[in-house]
């Protein structure tokens, strides 16, 4: 049985056999039998390469961190991730980069940190969403239509799943739920460039 450890865009966590392009963590979510037994454990929330100078992990470790996975990117934008500072730290200085240049104020870990955990949750387990035209939203925004999480790309939108993309949708001038979180939409918005599944 596949483990409860892949992000989708709302930042939920599900189980599926379907591989993703990063690794990351919200803390120490899982128990002993390696069930998922709270939504997050504390506010730095990051994205991960899933190899790194060799490193090797038993997954869902007893008294370690939560091993996540996503399908790319643009998905571990949208559940409210940021680029790990070690093993990216080339993104995550290109993503500082342009926090700074789309959101202002701090740009420490911490102070991203904070300002994200503020835009992605309204409560505990309840997602922080907020309504923008379609045809505004930068490339790498995700955007809830019709119960579906759906990705801005290059003038288009794609639907997201577990596997990949699929389905195409024109943009419009139309009013949908932004599902990424206001500050990360910021950011893609002053030229940082998520990766996107080869599906995208």
């Amino acid at each position: 049985m596949p483990l409860q450890n892949r992000v989708t865009p709302y930042g939920d966590l599900i189980a599926t056999e379907a591989r993703g392009l990063l690794m990351g963590n919200r803390g120490r979510l899982h128990d002993a039998g390696r069930r998922i037994v709270r939504y997050a454990q504390g506010r730095r929330w990051i994205s991960c390469l899933t190899s790194f100078l060799g490193r090797r992990r038993a997954v869902m470790s007893p008294r370690s961190y939560t091993e996540l996975f996503f399908l790319d990117e643009a998905v571990a934008l949208a559940a409210g991730h940021r680029p790990c500072a070690e093993c990216r730290r080339e993104d995550y200085l290109r993503f500082r980069e342009a926090w700074e240049r789309g959101v202002g104020g701090g740009t420490s870990a911490d102070e991203m940190d904070e300002r994200l955990h503020a835009d992605r949750l309204a409560g505990p387990r309840t997602r922080r969403t907020y309504r923008e035209r379609a045809d505004a939203l930068p490339h790498g925004a995700f955007v809830e239509i019709d119960g579906g999480a759906w990705l801005v790309r290059e003038g288009a939108m794609r639907r997201w799943t577990p596997h990949g993309y699929e389905g195409r949708r024109d943009i419009d001038e139309s009013t949908v739920t932004v599902l990424t979180p206001r500050c990360a939409v910021d950011v893609l918005r002053a030229g940082y460039r998520p990766g996107v599944h080869p599906s995208g």
